[in-house]
C-alpha cells in the first residue's frame, strides 16, 4: 500500500482561511462601494455640467439677444439722428441757396444806383448841385453794400456750418455702420449652436483684443456723437433763422431806401420843372422886352435924326443973323429965341442920346441875361431829361430786390459713404 505525501509549503489553518476570504469579500464590497459613489458622483457631475451647459448656453444667448437690442436701440437712435442731421443739411443749405440767391439780386441794384450817380454828374453850371437826391443815391449804395457784407458773412457761416454738420453725419454713418456690422456678428453668433458645422474650437479664445472698451464707453461714445450732433443741428437752427430775419430785415432797408430814393428823384424832377417853367417865362417875356427895347431905341433913334433938321436950321439961322451989317446986327428978341430954341434942341438930343445910351446898356443887359436864360434853361432841360433817365433806369428795379418765393431744387449733401440716406442692411 502506497503512502501519501503532500506538496511542501505553509499550510493555513481553516480560520485563516476563513479570515482571508471574508477579508477579500470585504475589500471587494470597499471598492464596490467607492466605485458606486463615484459612478454616483460621475452622474451627479454629468447632470450638473450638464444643466450648466444648458443654462450658459441659454444665458449666453439672452446676453446675445439683450446686446442685439441694445445695438438695435442705438441703431434706430443713431439713424434717426442721422436722417434728422441730413434734414437739417437740406435745410441749411436751401437757407444758404436762398442767401446766394439774395446776395446775387443786390448786384443790379447797386449797378443801377451807380449809374444814377454817374448819370447825374453830367449835370452842368447851377444844375450840378449836391441835392437831397445824391445823398439819398449815396446812402443807398452805402445800404446795399452794407447788405453785400451782412449776407457774404451768413454765407460763410452757412458753409462752415454745413462742413461741421457734415463731418457730424461722417460720425454717424461711422458709428452705425459700426453697428450694424456688430449686430450681423451677434446675430450671427446666436444662431449658432452645438449641432452647427461651422463651430470649432480656437486658440487662445479667452484673449482680451486690443482696443476693447467697456460697455460705458460704448455707450457713451454713441451717446456723445447723438450729442454733438443735436447741439450743430440747433446751432445750425439758430443761424437759419438768423439767416431768415437777416434777409427780412436788409429786405425792408433796401426796399426803404428804394422808395426814399424814388420819391427824392421824384420831388427833384418836380422841383426842375417848375423851375423849368418859371425860366420859360422869363426867357419869354425877357425876350419881349428885348423886343420893345429896340422899338424903343429905334423910335429913340429916328427921335435923334428929326431933331437934327432943327437944329441945322437954328444953327443957320444963327449963323446967317451974324452978317447983318451995323447997329443992324442987335440982340433982338429972334436973336434971344433963337439962341433959346438951339440950347433947347442940343439939351434934348443930349437926353435922347443919353437915354439911348442907358437903352442901349438895358438892352445889352437884357441880351446878355436872355443868353444867361438861355444856357440855364438848357442845363435844366438837361438836368430835367437826366433825372427822368434816372427814374426810368430805376425801373430795372422791382419792389423786392430778393425774396424767398422763387426756390429752385437743392442738390444736399452727400454723406461719407457717398448715399445721402444710409439703408440699413
Amino acid at each position: 500500500m502506497a503512502t501519501l505525501i503532500g506538496k511542501p509549503g505553509l499550510r493555513q489553518s481553516v480560520s485563516d482561511w476563513d479570515t482571508s476570504n471574508k477579508q477579500m469579500s470585504d475589500i471587494a464590497e470597499h471598492w464596490r462601494n467607492i466605485s458606486h459613489e463615484t459612478r454616483q458622483d460621475g452622474r451627479v457631475l454629468r447632470n450638473e455640467t450638464t444643466c450648466k451647459t444648458h443654462w450658459d448656453e441659454v444665458n449666453s444667448s439672452r446676453r446675445l439677444s439683450d446686446r442685439i437690442w441694445d445695438l438695435s436701440r442705438w441703431r434706430d437712435t443713431l439713424e434717426s439722428c442721422a436722417q434728422e442731421v441730413d434734414k437739417e443739411m437740406d435745410a441749411l443749405t436751401l437757407g444758404k441757396e436762398q442767401t446766394e440767391r439774395a446776395l446775387a439780386a443786390t448786384v443790379d441794384p447797386l449797378e443801377v444806383t451807380v449809374e444814377c450817380l454817374t448819370l447825374r454828374e453830367g449835370r452842368f453850371g447851377n444844375e450840378l448841385v449836391n441835392d437831397p437826391v445824391e445823398a439819398q443815391l449815396q446812402t443807398e449804395v452805402k445800404v446795399i453794400d452794407r447788405a453785400q457784407r451782412v449776407l457774404q458773412q451768413n454765407n460763410d457761416k452757412a458753409f462752415e456750418q454745413l462742413c461741421l454738420l457734415q463731418e457730424r453725419r461722417q460720425q454717424l454713418t461711422l458709428d452705425l455702420q459700426n453697428k450694424i456690422e456688430a449686430q450681423d456678428i451677434d446675430l450671427s453668433c446666436l444662431s449658432l449652436n452645438v449641432t452647427s458645422a461651422d463651430i470649432s474650437l480656437k486658440p487662445n479664445p479667452l484673449r482680451i483684443p486690443t482696443g476693447s472698451t467697456t460697455p460705458q464707453q460704448w455707450a457713451q461714445f454713441s451717446q456723445f456723437n447723438v450729442s454733438r450732433a443735436q447741439e450743430d443741428m440747433l446751432a445750425s437752427l439758430q443761424l437759419r433763422e438768423e439767416m431768415s430775419v437777416t434777409r427780412a430785415q436788409l429786405q425792408n432797408e433796401l426796399e426803404a431806401q428804394r422808395i426814399a430814393t424814388e420819391f427824392a428823384i421824384r420831388k427833384r424832377t418836380h422841383q426842375l420843372k417848375q423851375a423849368h417853367n418859371e425860366m420859360l417865362w422869363q426867357l419869354k417875356s425877357t425876350q419881349d422886352e428885348i423886343s420893345n427895347m429896340e422899338s424903343d431905341i429905334r423910335s429913340l433913334e429916328d427921335d435923334l435924326e428929326a431933331k437934327m433938321a432943327p437944329l441945322k436950321l437954328v444953327h443957320t439961322r444963327l449963323e446967317n443973323r451974324t452978317k447983318r451989317p451995323g447997329v443992324d446986327l442987335c440982340k433982338d428978341e429972334v436973336q434971344h429965341g433963337l439962341v433959346e430954341e438951339a440950347k433947347q434942341l442940343e439939351a434934348n438930343i443930349l437926353l435922347l442920346k443919353q437915354k439911348l445910351a442907358q437903352n442901349q446898356h438895358s438892352l445889352q443887359v437884357l441880351q446878355q441875361h436872355h443868353a444867361r436864360l438861355g444856357e440855364d434853361l438848357s442845363h435844366k432841360q438837361d438836368a430835367l431829361s437826366l433825372e427822368q433817365r434816372s427814374l426810368d433806369i430805376r425801373s430795372r428795379l422791382t419792389s423786392a430786390p430778393f425774396t424767398d418765393s422763387s426756390l429752385g431744387v437743392v442738390v444736399p449733401l452727400t454723406n461719407s459713404s457717398g448715399r445721402h440716406k444710409l439703408e440699413l442692411a
